[in-house]
């Protein structure tokens, strides 16, 4: 397994364990428009992780075989995180602006987070 693929399985292990105690502070706390927030917010940057991970293999993968790639999908991400951000200046309601762009963000602290934990390991 590359280094990659190991670190994109730690980042989705800790993503999927902020996103269970976001359910939990839906589910019991009043605060539900703001973890509902963070949960839109950090599926939306999940994704764009996965895309950029898979963006990446496919551009090793043509360098190896001495091919071009096109683009490494910055305008996709960029297009789902204004999708999150459209969806909740749609329903304020449900929703929690701040919170959504705070889960979109969620993903760079855990690589931050990762990357000091892996350092102060080695």
């Amino acid at each position: 397994m590359s280094d990659l693929h190991l670190m994109f399985r730690r980042y989705l292990k800790y993503i999927l364990y902020f996103l269970a105690l976001c359910v939990l502070g839906y589910g019991f706390t009043e605060f539900k428009d703001i973890f509902l927030g963070v949960i839109l917010g950090t599926g939306f940057g999940l994704y764009n992780l996965w895309t950029m991970v898979r963006k990446q293999r496919q551009f090793s993968r043509a360098y190896d075989e001495g091919k071009r790639i096109r683009s490494l999908g910055t305008l996709s991400r960029m297009a789902s995180a204004g999708i999150a951000i459209l969806i909740a200046m749609k329903y304020p309601e449900q929703f929690n602006v701040y919170s959504v762009v705070f889960g979109l963000m969620t993903i760079y602290f855990v690589i931050m987070i990762d990357y000091f934990i892996v350092h102060l390991r080695s």
